[in-house]
Formats: structure tokens, sequence, C-alpha cells
């Protein structure tokens, strides 16, 4: 699709765009839609990977916030109901009228792990989340406990979906060229989400990978109760492990204890490294 008229990507947005047809009918194919299955594109940008969705037989949203992209979305494809709207302040819990739905798109470099935090645990009834992001992003998201990259956001995520890697993407496919390698990732959902953990969750996470090099006894001294002492013994879990060591299951068996040794400490802002 010519992109002639256009003013410059916008940095502050973190736009590059999609600009190799193969490449978006080959991440339409890894979102294995089902007939009638309604998806919700996240910025859309210029339209490469719209065009490639159009096709598909059942409802196709998009969510867009440069207002110059959302009108030119709604010109070239009518039949894609456009929302303009920021990802980072949207109802994501919205998608619960949308059974069955599909989450599809290129992520900005700047905001994917922020907003992502937030989708994986507010959408609901969702099948799908299929994502572009940088491939440093991706290594976090679908890392291991007791990996180099596992993290907060690996731990978070882990608790919410199961995550995978699909395939890389080189920078020469983006107009502009990023300086570093993207990736798909596929989440399917956990059929067991952390959801009436998730604030205690955030909380712990928060607390322990702001010190990942530190032994959990020493992180967790001033929170140390006899209930997080039975945790450990019935969890085989010895104090000196490191919180990268803990997968996602023991952190969210974990987290509702350190809330109550905490005297219901506030609630901190999510924690997203």
């Amino acid at each position: 699709m010519a992109s002639s008229g256009f003013s410059q990507p916008k940095r502050s947005l973190g736009q590059n765009f999609l600009s190799d047809p193969n490449i978006c009918r080959r991440i339409v194919a890894a979102a294995e839609l089902g007939p009638g299955d309604p998806v919700l594109e996240i910025g859309p940008g210029r339209g490469a990977l719209t065009s490639v969705l159009v096709g598909h037989a059942g409802p196709v949203m998009a969510l867009e916030k440069d207002s110059h992209l959302v009108r030119f979305i709604r010109q070239e494809f009518p039949r894609v109901g456009v929302v303009h709207a920021d990802g980072l302040e949207f109802c994501w819990e919205g998608t619960g009228g949308l059974p069955g739905l599909t989450l599809v798109g290129n992520l900005p470099y700047n905001v994917a792990s922020p907003m992502i935090w937030e989708m994986v645990h507010r959408c609901r009834s969702w099948k799908t989340m299929l994502f572009m992001v940088q491939k440093e992003v991706a290594l976090r998201l679908t890392a291991r406990a007791g990996s180099r990259t596992y993290g907060a956001l690996s731990a978070w995520v882990g608790n919410f979906v199961r995550a995978e890697y699909v395939f890389t993407v080189p920078p020469h496919v983006f107009t502009p060229r990023p300086k570093v390698d993207s990736a798909i990732v596929r989440f399917r959902p956990r059929p067991d989400p952390a959801l009436s953990e998730a604030a205690a969750l955030s909380r712990l996470l928060k607390v322990l990978f702001q010190q990942r090099r530190k032994q959990l006894g020493t992180i967790l001294k001033a929170y140390w109760s006899e209930a997080i002492e039975d945790w450990c013994g019935q969890a085989g879990v010895d104090r000196r492990v490191r919180p990268e060591d803990l997968d996602p299951d023991l952190l969210r068996r974990l987290a509702p204890l350190i809330v109550c040794g905490n005297g219901g400490e506030r609630d901190p802002k999510s924690p997203r490294t």
C-alpha cells in the first residue's frame, strides 16, 4: 500500500511501520483465526497488517492513537471498526463482550511492555494474543525461571497466559528501520489466571525484582512471618534463593502472604522489568 502523503513517523509514538506483505501474511497465519472469530488490531498504523486482516470472514476492529492514521484506516478499510484511543488508557475489560477475541498488532517499542502488562490481566474471554515486539522484550515475555532474561514481566505474564516465541523479524521489513530485531510472541490464556491475586502479585514482584540479585530472605526480611516460613517448607524453597529462580506459580502462592505480613502496604505501580 502506498504511503505517499503521510507525515514522517512520529518518534514520540514509537512508530515503525511494517512494509513487507509476506511478513504480514505470516503474522496473520500465526494468529490461527477461526471462521467468524472477532479480531482487534492494536496500532494498525498505515494498514499493512490490516490489509491482510480484512480478508478474514469475521468482525475486524482496530485501536489507534494517532488521529491522522485513524482517518486513513477508516477511509481505506471501511469494514474495519476503528476506535480512536490510547492503548495505555483503554478499558480492556470491555473485550469481555467479544468472546473468542484475537488481539494482534505491531506494538510500539516504547509502550509494548506496559500495554501487555495491562492486557494479560484485564482482557476477558479472549482466545489468542499475537504481538510484534522488540526481540529483547519477546525473550523476557517467554523466559522461564532460572534464565538470564526472566524477571518481573516474565513472572507476571506467566501467571495469566502461556507465552510462545513464534519467530524473529528483521529490521529491513519496517519503515523506518529499527536498530534491533523484532519478534512475534503468541499468548494463550491460562485456564487458571491469577485474577484474584493480581494486586498482591504486582506488589510482590516490585519488591522482589528491584533487588533481584539478593536472596529471598534478605529482600523479605521486613515482611517475614510464620506463614512465609511455612510456605518455604511446603514449597521446598530455601530462603537463600534469588527471585529469578522462583517460577510464576510459586510467586503467585507467596504473594498474598507478603501483603498480609506487611499490614496492607499501599499498592505500588506495576513493575515492568
